[in-house]
């Protein structure tokens, strides 16, 4: 049977990180592609302590359906951390529960956006994020990346050329891919342009509680008091991936119709998941497991560094500092040809990088970077997995 597919997924491509996923698969590939959490930061014992006594004591809550908002008291353990630590939350907000803070911005999307309409991003940003706008219909208009941020006059001359921007799609801290972290300054600059345009905010922050270096900088929902930013969050990355616990914080009217939304999507999140996040929250010190998730990747980073500065720089590729997260974003020369670098990285010496371009509105524009991970391989297999790029490098690059 010959399918008619949907015009606003003909053009969507398998992730080129999930291709790269597949060569991974094969054992003798060292993988520094992916974006997950390492292994050694799961609580594995506490949560299956969590898990055991709810299932034990409340297994009908755990089991049975619940409303589409969310857990109520992981709501209100919520509200009350992200308002003491983070200055997140005015009286005309609330808190949705969703399933990852994939879905929380993918909701944020599908109420706002007709097709057609304009939608913001950094250039590069989460393929994840921008495949859900290009399925709803978004024109995805991007914004390069300096080293402190998006590129604000871009922004503003891209915000007056396109009257139909519905909002502005932003990771500012230790940004995926680039790792970069948007500055002080530069949030209070597109906070007003927003407000002077009239459109929205999407703050998306999975890794702002990973900071390993330097000073936490307030949030753009921190200081919003018009009610134009949506903060999407998730416990994805300081808890578990596969938990799948995200929630937003967005102003009531908006968040009314995203709930309508998740209604029809998946009714709401498991409530198992909730649970166990409310629980951990409630009952451990949270604050001494960031801490040790902090401790974690900063010697991570530190080894993924000191391998790319021995085995990399010195064939002229580059990479930007970065203060926490779990990426670097490297460089090759002017006149080498990524693509087909990262294929050869993979094929020929058997370990897997992410090519840039994935990351970008338009795949098909120039791009010369690439995003390694420091987060998932073992030390072990960071050591291998820079030390053939080395060799690559030293082949490729004269």
């Amino acid at each position: 049977m010959e399918y008619n597919f949907a015009d606003a997924v003909k053009t969507l491509n398998p992730s080129a990180i999930r291709e790269i996923l597949k060569y991974a698969a094969d054992p003798e590939v060292v993988s520094l592609s992916a974006g997950n959490p390492s292994p050694e930061a799961f609580p594995v014992a506490k949560i299956a302590e969590i898990s055991a006594k709810v299932l034990a004591e409340r297994p009908i809550d755990v089991l049975q359906y619940s409303t589409t908002e969310g857990y109520q008291p992981l709501r209100d353990s919520l509200a009350s951390y992200l308002k003491e630590k983070h200055n997140i939350g005015r009286d005309f907000d609330n808190i949705l529960i969703t399933s990852g803070a994939q879905q929380a911005v993918e909701l944020v999307a599908k109420v706002l956006c007709n097709r057609g309409d304009a939608v913001i991003c950094e250039a590069p940003s989460f393929i994840g994020s921008l495949n859900s706008f290009r399925s709803l219909g978004g024109k995805l208009i991007g914004v390069p990346i300096e080293s402190d941020g998006m590129d604000m006059e871009a922004l503003e001359e891209a915000l007056k050329a396109n009257k139909n921007v519905k909002f502005i799609y932003t990771i500012p801290n230790f940004q995926n891919p680039s790792g970069i972290t948007m500055s002080l300054e530069k949030r209070r600059r597109i906070y007003e342009l927003a407000k002077k345009h009239g459109v929205v905010i999407v703050e998306d922050n999975p890794y702002g509680d990973l900071r390993f270096e330097g000073e936490d900088i307030p949030s753009i929902k921190s200081f919003d008091e018009d009610g134009i930013v949506v903060y999407a969050g998730s416990f994805s990355k300081v808890l578990a991936p596969g938990i799948r616990v995200g929630y937003a914080v967005a102003p009531k009217p908006l968040l009314q119709k995203m709930i309508v939304c998740k209604q029809g999507e998946d009714v709401h999140t498991s409530m198992w998941a909730q649970i166990i996040c409310e629980r951990f929250l409630s009952t451990t010190d949270f604050e001494s497991h960031l801490e040790s998730l902090r401790n974690l990747y900063r010697k991570k980073a530190q080894l993924m560094i000191s391998l790319i500065e021995e085995h990399l720089v010195p064939s002229g590729i580059t990479y930007a500092p970065t203060q926490g997260g779990l990426f670097v974003w490297c460089l090759l020369p002017d006149g080498v040809n990524m693509p087909e670098f990262c294929k050869r990285a993979v094929i020929d010496y058997k370990v897997a990088i992410v090519p840039g371009n994935a990351f970008l509105v338009d795949e098909n524009d120039p791009c010369q970077n690439f995003r390694l991970n420091y987060s998932t391989p073992t030390d072990e297999a960071m050591r291998k997995g820079v030390e053939r790029l080395g060799e690559l490098a030293r082949e490729v690059i004269r």
